[in-house]
């Protein structure tokens, strides 16, 4: 019995250590054993924010494509647009001078305007033409075999091979086919050359039945001003030959070269026959162009027979 109980004092501080060595376990248990979770909950927490600074930039990624696609393409068409003005620039340019009034004479492009064909005439269709003088006659022969050629207008030119010629180029090539060597070149000076030789009428009045046309002779040399631009003492910028009377119409009518003078009322380009007619007086503070019909002179050297 003794023993016993000394058994028992012994044992039981060893029971009791035990069960605090079971509780210190369950203890170091329950401590250790809520480590995962926190561990899981760390590791969620770097799950999550790893997709997060993924997806971001995927996100901004995504974002900036669809933005530099439409860019390019509002670049294209800004250079589409800004392409597209530079023909019509070009063609501006295509706008042509001889239908503005310029500073500048009148160009040879004139010629290319939708215009009605050149006009010529038999020496039969003039009134009483046969009775010219024989001079007068092979003057007009010449510049109405001119009229029968489709020449243009060409500003600076005197020569019917060049395609056209101008209108004091038409003078100077048909009096220096038929032996006037020395016919100036201008219109001008062609004005002083008749002006030299005394038989010139000059004519102030605008109408066509003045008696300052009663002098009027075919072959005449007709002058007008104020036709286009230009500097030059005397102010002459067109000339033309008279030809008389039409049979058809009974109305003047000369010949010559022009940039839109009219022959039966509509307007022509080039080397033609035209109506002879004055020119109506200017509007009040017009500031265009105003031809004004000058007068009229023999060829010198030519005398009537």
């Amino acid at each position: 019995m003794k023993w016993l109980l000394i058994l028992a004092i012994l044992l039981g501080p060893v029971c009791a250590a035990h069960a605090a060595e079971e509780s210190l376990g369950a203890k170091i248990k329950k401590v250790f054993e809520p480590s995962p979770t926190p561990t899981r909950k760390h590791r969620k927490k770097k799950a999550t924010p790893t997709p997060s600074p993924e997806l971001s930039p995927k996100q901004k990624k995504a974002s900036p494509t669809p933005s530099p696609s439409p860019s390019p393409k509002s670049k294209s068409k800004r250079k589409k647009a800004s392409a597209s003005p530079t023909p019509a620039a070009e063609e501006t340019p295509s706008p042509t001078p001889a239908e503005t009034p310029t500073p500048s004479p009148p160009q040879p492009s004139a010629r290319g305007k939708k215009a009605a064909p050149n006009v010529s005439l038999s020496p039969d269709e003039i009134v009483d033409y046969e009775n010219y003088p024989t001079k007068v006659r092979q003057i007009l022969d010449a510049g109405l075999g001119l009229t029968k050629q489709n020449l243009g207008y060409s500003y600076g030119s005197a020569d019917p091979k060049n395609g056209g010629m101008d209108c004091s180029g038409f003078i100077y090539y048909v009096l220096q086919q038929n032996g006037f060597r020395e016919v100036p070149r201008d219109s001008s000076q062609q004005y002083v050359w008749v002006r030299k030789a005394g038989d010139f009428d000059a004519v102030l009045s605008r109408k066509e039945d003045s008696f300052e046309l009663d002098d009027l002779k075919p072959g005449d040399l007709l002058f007008w001003r104020g036709t286009y631009n230009i500097d030059r003492d005397p102010p002459i910028t067109h000339t033309m030959i008279y030809l008389g009377r039409e049979k058809r119409t009974k109305k003047r009518v000369m010949v010559g070269s022009s940039d839109g003078r009219t022959y039966d009322g509509i307007q022509r380009w080039g080397v033609s026959v035209f109506d002879f007619k004055m020119p109506p007086p200017p509007k009040s503070g017009d500031a265009k162009i105003s031809p004004v019909f000058v007068g009229y002179g023999r060829v010198p050297g030519v005398r009537e027979d």
